[in-house]
C-alpha cells in the first residue's frame, strides 16, 4: 500500500528519505530540495535513479514512471544502463554536429522564411568569409570570448559596419544553442559590459551616396531622352518614383495596377520586407508604356531577352552621359532634399514615399495607412518640379486618355500609342 499523499509531499518541510512502496523514495534535500528516486535490484546490485523534481514530477506521475521501469526490469533491460548508453550516444552526435557552423546553419533555416533574399544572402556570405573559416568547426559549447576576438579583431575597423553585424550574429546563433542546451553560461559575444571592454571604439563617419542637386536631376532627366535602351528607361523611372535601384531593375508587369494607378512592389523584393504601393503619375505612365510589348514578365529586359537589367546597368548609363559624382540611389536623396526643402508635405509623407520605416514606435503603431493619396500628390509635385527645371523644352507629357490592358497577361498584344 502506498505511503505518500499529494498534501503530504506538498507540505513535507523536513529534510529526509520518505518512502512510497515498491522502490518509489522521496528525497528532501537540506534546502528543501525535492526529488523523486526510484531504486531497484538487478543482478544482486542496487540502483537508483532519479526521476524528476517535484512539482515538475508530481506523486501520480513519478508512480507510472517507477512503473514503466519495472516493466523494463521484468523484461530484463536495466533503465541506469539504458539511459547511461543513450547520454554516451548523445554526446557522441554533439562531437560531430554540434559545432558552430552546424548551429549557425540551423538558425538560419529557421528564421530565414522571415527574412528578405537579400538578408538572408547577408547572413550566408558573411558567416562563410569571415566567422566559418576560425570557429565554424568548433564545438557550440566551447565558444569562447578569445574565439570570438579571433573572429572580429581583423576586421573591426577596417569594415565596421560589417563587423558589427556579424558580432550581432554570432551572439544570436549562440543563444539559441544555449536556448537548445547546447551551451551554458554567459554568451562571449554580448556587447554591453564584455567586448564593448575589450575592442576598439569605432570610427561611425556616415558617407552618403552622391547625388545631385534637385535642377540638375531635372537637366539629367532630360538628357536621358537622348538614349535608347531598357536601362536609359529604368533611370528615368528611378528618378521619377524614387525608388531604389533593385526595385526598378526588377520590376515585373504583373505589379503594374493600369485601373489604379498603381505600382505594387512585393515584399520579397523590398529592403524592409513589406509590400510597397508606388503611386503612377502621367509621367512615370509615360515611361512604362514605352516599354509595353518588349516582354511577357520584365518591363526593363536586358539586352540578351533573357532577364531584367542587371544591378549595374543604370550605374552604365550614368557613365555614358558623363555625369560624375552621382549614383542611381543618390536621386532617392535629391528627392528627399528636394521634399524638404521645397515643399510643405508632411515629414511621414516624405519618408513613406521612399519606404521608410518611422522611427518612433508609436508613430508607427497609430499609423497604420501608407498615406498613398498624399504621396501621389507628392509624386505629382515632384513631377512639376522636375519638369519645369528641365532646360529644354520636352514636350507636354500627354494625358492618358485610356489605360492599355495590364500587359501581365497577354503583353505581345498591346502596343504602345503611337
Amino acid at each position: 500500500m502506498s505511503k505518500l499523499t499529494p498534501k503530504f509531499v506538498k507540505d513535507v518541510d523536513q529534510p529526509g528519505s520518505y518512502q512510497d512502496g515498491r522502490g518509489l523514495i522521496l528525497r528532501v534535500s537540506a534546502t528543501l530540495r525535492k526529488s523523486w528516486v526510484f531504486r531497484y535490484m538487478l543482478a544482486k546490485q542496487r540502483h537508483d535513479l532519479a526521476l524528476g523534481t517535484f512539482p515538475a514530477l508530481s506523486l501520480r506521475d513519478a508512480r507510472l514512471e517507477a512503473d514503466k521501469y519495472r516493466l523494463d526490469i521484468a523484461r530484463g533491460v536495466d533503465p541506469a544502463a539504458e539511459r547511461a548508453k543513450a547520454k554516451a550516444a548523445k554526446a557522441s552526435r554533439a562531437t560531430t554536429s554540434h559545432t558552430f557552423r552546424a548551429s549557425a546553419e540551423r538558425y538560419i533555416r529557421t528564421h530565414s522564411s522571415s527574412w528578405s533574399k537579400k538578408h538572408h544572402q547577408q547572413w550566408q556570405n558573411s558567416l562563410t568569409k569571415h566567422v566559418y573559416p576560425v570557429i565554424g568547426g568548433f564545438r557550440i559549447a566551447e565558444v569562447d570570448t578569445d574565439d570570438i576576438l579571433d573572429v572580429l579583431t581583423p576586421i573591426w575597423s577596417k569594415i565596421p559596419v560589417t563587423a558589427n553585424r556579424i558580432r550581432n550574429r554570432i551572439e544570436l546563433v549562440l543563444d539559441a544553442a544555449k536556448a537548445l542546451k547546447l551551451r551554458q553560461g554567459e554568451n562571449p559575444a554580448r556587447w554591453r559590459g564584455h567586448l564593448d571592454k575589450l575592442l576598439p571604439k569605432q570610427s561611425h563617419t556616415v558617407v552618403p551616396f552622391p547625388s545631385p542637386t534637385p535642377s540638375r536631376t531635372a537637366e539629367l532627366l532630360a538628357r536621358l531622352d537622348s538614349l535608347d535602351g531598357a536601362a536609359a528607361r529604368a533611370v528615368e523611372f528611378a528618378i521619377l518614383t524614387a525608388t531604389r535601384n533593385q526595385e526598378v531593375s526588377g520590376a515585373q508587369w504583373a505589379e503594374i495596377d493600369w485601373e489604379e494607378k498603381i505600382w505594387l512592389i512585393p515584399a520579397g523584393r523590398m529592403k524592409a520586407g513589406k509590400a510597397h504601393r508606388v503611386p503612377l503619375t502621367d509621367q512615370m505612365i509615360e515611361v512604362l508604356r514605352q516599354q509595353v510589348g518588349k516582354h511577357a514578365k520584365w518591363i526593363f529586359l536586358n539586352s540578351w531577352r533573357t532577364g531584367p537589367i542587371p544591378g549595374n546597368a543604370m550605374a552604365r548609363v550614368l557613365d555614358q552621359l558623363k555625369v560624375d559624382g552621382v549614383v542611381p540611389h543618390g536621386f532617392r536623396s535629391t528627392f528627399r532634399t528636394w521634399a524638404a526643402e521645397e515643399t510643405d508635405h508632411q515629414r511621414e509623407v516624405c519618408e513613406m514615399a521612399l519606404a521608410h520605416t518611422l522611427n518612433s514606435k508609436v508613430e508607427a503603431a497609430y499609423n497604420r495607412g501608407d498615406l498613398l493619396d498624399k504621396r501621389r500628390a507628392l509624386m505629382e509635385d515632384w513631377g512639376r518640379f522636375l519638369a519645369a527645371n528641365a532646360p529644354q523644352v520636352r514636350g507636354k507629357v500627354s494625358e492618358v486618355s485610356e489605360m492599355p490592358p495590364n500587359p501581365g497577361s497577354d503583353p505581345a498584344k498591346v502596343q504602345p500609342a503611337a
